[in-house]
């Protein structure tokens, strides 16, 4: 790809929040967008992600975000031309507290009053839904058939190739190394090819984001942590349909179509750690979930370990903003592991705001002035 030394936007970041803003931008008229990844296209943490979609959450703004999610998820192979792998086969949330059930409870409400139609299920209904799972000790499921997920390297590739064809520019195995601003304005990058002046540059660098934005005098609360999944060989479809979620009981899993399960928890400590390694201690764990959950998963083998880094924020939810001290920087980051199914609606909002000066779903309660003023924005629906 030809180098160019100006562009009319800079976006940093080749996963599905950059990638989705770069079309977005292109979408509504920019001629001149570039993506900038120092590896390629869907290889950090949208690569390495569970890939969960779902609108079961347990506010407001989030059940909001969750339903636009799963609506731009069921039309987006149309929209962007290629399959991105969706499959609906549904989130089962499972309590095994009295507290979290009543929570879930009010999840449920609030999700039926937004129009997003989850049920309240019985353990017997549960077991239906995910035969042979083993829920005994739960006190309460609630279960929604819109929810599921969709493969990222699929739906990343389609934003990068829907994005070629509007025009917009793939430079890969191009790290930026600065931010140049000038005046309190950005004024473009400092890449490891070469400068670009821009009077836009987008902050889309998941875990590596709050070094990005440090580049740019930008300081913002956001750390990274490790979390590793596991996956395991191909057996027969049905052991577990649904996505299985649980707070308190702190594990996601789910069967894909091809038969292997694929699960995984929030960790202990919260490791920050970029070389995502692995280790035995959570295999040996998971496994335990596993086998505790899907008796019918005993002696399945286990045939990859990975791990991926969530960018965190004080109250894990994103920062999608201006920078208040350097305009024209802009930043999409801190989706602390919910990226992924974010990343087509709120890169479609921030691409509407810089635009359009407006977005269809309002953004601004994500500025990062929120945790200076301790308007802390805090989710009850995570894992």
């Amino acid at each position: 790809m030809t180098w160019k030394n100006t562009a009319e936007a800079i976006v940093i970041g080749g996963g599905i929040n950059g990638t989705s803003v770069a079309y977005n931008l292109a979408k509504l008229g920019m001629k001149d967008v570039v993506v900038l990844e120092k590896n390629t296209v869907c290889s950090g943490s949208t690569g390495r992600c569970g890939a969960g979609i779902r609108a079961q959450w347990g506010t407001e703004m989030n059940c909001r975000f969750g339903l636009a999610c799963v609506e731009k998820f069921e039309q987006l192979s149309d929209e962007l031309g290629m399959d991105v792998g969706l499959n609906q086969s549904g989130y089962l949330m499972v309590a095994y507290q009295q507290s979290e059930y009543e929570q879930l409870q009010k999840n449920v409400a609030l999700q039926n009053s937004l129009g997003y139609m989850t049920k309240i299920v019985s353990r017997e209904e549960a077991k239906e839904i995910c035969p042979g799972v083993a829920v005994d000790d739960a006190i309460g499921f609630t279960f929604n058939h819109r929810d599921g997920h969709a493969d990222p390297f699929l739906t990343t590739f389609a934003y990068q190739e829907a994005s070629k064809r509007l025009g917009v520019t793939f430079h890969k195995h191009t790290e930026v190394t600065g931010v140049k601003v000038h005046n309190g304005m950005a004024a473009g990058v400092v890449t490891t090819r070469g400068e670009i002046d821009a009077p836009l540059v987008i902050n889309a660098a998941g875990p590596y984001s709050q070094f990005v934005a440090k580049m740019a005098g930008v300081d913002i609360p956001n750390y990274s942590e490790r979390h590793e999944i596991i996956i395991t060989e191909p057996v027969e479809p049905g052991v577990c349909p649904p996505m299985l979620m649980s707070f308190s009981g702190n594990y996601y899993l789910q069967q894909r179509p091809h038969g292997s399960i694929i699960g995984g928890c929030s960790p202990e400590g919260h490791p920050a750690d970029y070389t995502l390694g692995a280790t035995w201690d959570f295999l040996e764990h998971m496994s335990q979930v596993f086998t505790k959950l899907l008796p019918r998963a005993k002696g399945i083998r286990v045939v990859r370990q990975w791990s991926g880094l969530y960018n965190m924020t004080p109250d894990r939810q994103p920062i999608i903003c201006e920078a208040e001290n350097v305009k024209g920087f802009y930043l999409s980051c801190g989706y602390s592991g919910h990226g992924f199914m974010f990343g087509p609606v709120t890169g479609e909002a921030l691409a509407q705001h810089i635009v359009l000066g407006k977005s269809d779903i309002p953004i601004d309660m994500l500025h990062y002035r929120r945790f200076a003023e301790g308007k802390l924005l805090i989710e009850p629906a995570v894992v």
